[in-house]
């Protein structure tokens, strides 16, 4: 038998050359080979998840079919990032049309809150947790709209595992259990949250078998009663009722009346390839808005991770959000000019503002913080999905309906309290989105679903992404494994308000040479952790025929096919 020192001498004697790089693949960051496979493949955030995708397939499901398992999964299994109390978007490609369809799947505020009620309360923004930021949840309704539209299976079946699970359990994660004892200082103190997630009088340690009934029983109900079983019966009588004894003003008839809607997805041709986002109340086209001012600039002879290329980024960024922090709110309030913010036209003028030396002090770009889930899978017939859900601020805002397993949102909290403002606070109004789905079509076929969880981190990491491929060269693993560029508005990911110029957070893999010159130029660096967003995408390999799927290795990501 062979010794560990026997076989590395054995090894060096046959490829001295091997042994020369710290990487086999040469770069300076850790990364792994894609998942490549003919028949389906999953990206999603949890293992299980992607596993949950992957059988509905197998059994004869498409994509859309996958990913509402993959969704109702993640409900389950990762509650600190999403579940049927949030909102969804989604961006689908169907084979059978050829084309994109849209869909935004985010609720409207209680029709009886009015913005006199805050300022009642002297208010001057709304509250993070509690009854005053819930809004109607949209994701169930978005799962419909979907099946409505693309679906194959029953929905009995798209959700039988995830039943299964909550009903048998599953083993927590490192992560996601680091991630729900944070929530129990905050949360705890809310009816229904101890008795759904802290079934031992405490949160689930790594390693521990958790169960959720409770959903069970939700999922039964909306698998066999449809939406209307969610919005119009027992369990909308369930959720206003709490709603009610906690001062909260989400109503049966705010749930009754709620619906999704099908949109035309907007685009920007960024170097041949046309990358697509769903319009406001989302903040997607702050991803089309960067890379149309980074078009004008050779970011490849500037080379990753150069001060030059990472300063040139940021001042992009920061133009774009200066735009997101006006313009971006539900567009059945507001005459959005779209059009014009990802036009050519508009991103000429706005490059011209950029100091290629100095870092500009004057924008008002803010950040939101909160957190999400993203899935994307694609079908043996060559429909993909691109889908982003989420509660915010983790786990939502604490209200736990009684005995139905999961939290309702608090994505209220984005609306703005200044009157006047595109995002004011209005009753049965959609408040501004940072969760959005992304698609990369070329020559008007399918290319790359992707996404990037996290806040606002989310529009600057897909830009990111697409440069890293584009302009890079890398794969599609190693696009989201490169170490990120993320400009905040404040040292603390919670502020709203830019000071200064705004703070710059690089992670791990960039050059102190280069560190030095960006302070050199005025940008002030921070660190910040685990505010970098959670990658997965699918690409389309039409030579070959072949899906290749890239997962997260910041978070329990994981990509697989078959």
């Amino acid at each position: 038998m062979f010794s560990v020192s026997r076989l590395l001498l054995v090894f060096c004697m046959i490829a001295p050359a091997a042994i020369a790089y710290d990487r086999i693949t040469g770069l300076p960051f850790a990364t792994r080979s894609e998942v490549i496979a003919q028949n389906g493949m999953a990206a999603t955030s949890q293992p299980l998840a992607t596993q949950v995708a992957l059988e509905v397939l197998k059994k004869g499901g498409n994509a859309i079919d996958a990913a509402i398992a993959a969704n109702a999964m993640l409900g389950l299994v990762e509650p600190t990032g999403n579940g049927i109390g949030g909102d969804l978007f989604a961006i689908v490609w169907d084979a059978e049309t050829k084309k994109l369809y849209g869909l935004n799947a985010s609720g409207r505020s209680p029709e009886s809150l009015t913005l006199e009620h805050f300022k009642q309360q002297g208010m001057t923004k709304i509250p993070s947790h509690g009854p005053l930021p819930v809004s109607v949840p949209g994701a169930v309704d978005g799962w419909f709209e979907l099946h409505g539209k693309f679906g194959s299976l029953p929905m009995t079946e798209i959700l039988a595992p995830s039943i299964d699970y909550a009903k048998k359990g599953f083993p927590v994660s490192e992560l996601i259990a680091y991630y729900m004892q944070r929530s129990v200082p905050i949360l705890s103190q809310f009816p229904g949250f101890k008795e759904t997630y802290m079934p031992n009088g405490r949160a689930p340690r790594k390693g521990e078998v958790f169960k959720n009934p409770n959903l069970a029983s939700t999922y039964e109900k909306i698998a066999t009663g449809g939406r209307d079983a969610f919005y119009k019966g027992d369990i909308a009588r369930i959720i206003a009722s709490y709603m009610k004894e906690q001062g909260g003003f989400l109503s049966e008839e705010d749930l009754a009346a709620h619906t999704s809607d099908w949109v035309e997805p907007v685009s920007t041709n960024y170097r041949g390839y046309d990358l697509w986002e769903l319009p406001p109340n989302g903040q997607g086209i702050a991803a089309l808005q960067i890379l149309n001012i980074l078009e004008g600039y050779d970011i490849a002879d500037m080379g990753f991770g150069s001060a030059e290329y990472i300063h040139t980024f940021v001042e992009a960024k920061k133009l774009a959000f200066e735009d997101r922090a006006k313009y971006y709110a539900d567009p059945d309030f507001n005459q959005i000019p779209v059009d014009w913010l990802i036009s050519k036209d508009y991103a000429e003028k706005r490059r011209k503002l950029i100091d290629p030396d100095r870092a500009a002090k004057r924008y008002d770009a803010g950040i939101n913080h909160g957190d999400t889930i993203y899935l994307t899978t694609a079908d043996a017939q060559g429909n993909m999905v691109s889908l982003i859900q989420s509660n915010y601020r983790g786990m939502g805002s604490g209200m736990t309906p009684t005995g139905l397993g999961f939290i309702l949102q608090d994505r209220g909290e984005m609306f703005s309290l200044k009157e006047g403002h595109f995002n004011q606070y209005e009753p049965g109004k959609r408040p501004f989105h940072t969760i959005i789905p992304a698609f990369v079509t070329r020559n008007g076929k399918p290319w790359l679903s992707y996404g990037v969880m996290g806040g606002a981190t989310q529009p600057q990491m897909h830009a990111q992404i697409l440069i890293n491929l584009i302009d890079f060269g890398m794969n599609l693993q190693e696009a989201g494994d490169a170490p990120r560029i993320l400009h905040s508005g404040s040292s603390q990911p919670t502020d709203e308000v830019m000071k200064d110029g705004g703070y710059v957070s690089l992670e791990s893999g960039i050059p102190q040479l280069e560190r030095r010159k960006l302070v050199q130029m005025g940008h002030t660096l921070t660190d910040v952790s685990g505010a970098f967003g959670g990658y997965q995408a699918i690409m389309w390999d039409a030579e070959n025929k072949v899906y290749y799927g890239a997962s997260e290795s910041r978070k329990d990501g994981h990509a697989a096919g078959y």
